[in-house]
């Protein structure tokens, strides 16, 4: 076997949480940063928990309301588009006897 091939071993290596736990363990590294520990992982506490790294549950929740928003404003566009769409189609349901009665109406208020 080769030797000095193997990694230094550390007996007394401190792990830190970042919810503020610490405990000792072995390995090759002399510190060891962790951010979910037994301490505060929802499986061995039993409570449920977003554990935001970076920010991404923040991102995820400002998406769903510019969404929401989004979505809202695509309903209102749709609505004033069906009312716009009524008042048009009532106008053009007009019969041939009222389109030429408003003509003669407006023929007489010319002539007045």
């Amino acid at each position: 076997m080769k030797s000095n091939i193997h990694p230094n071993w550390h007996s007394q290596a401190q792990v830190t949480c970042s919810c503020g736990n610490s405990f000792v363990t072995g390995s090759t590294l002399e510190k060891i940063e962790v951010d979910i520990c037994d301490k505060c992982h929802p499986f061995f506490t039993g409570e449920m928990k977003f554990v935001d790294r970076q920010g991404r549950v923040d991102k995820f929740k400002q998406k769903v309301e510019q969404a929401q928003a989004r979505q809202k404003q695509n309903q209102l566009k749709q609505q004033q588009k069906q009312q716009s769409q009524a008042q048009q189609s009532e106008e053009e349901n007009l019969t041939y006897q009222e389109i030429l009665r408003e003509k003669q109406s407006q023929l007489r208020q010319d002539k007045n």
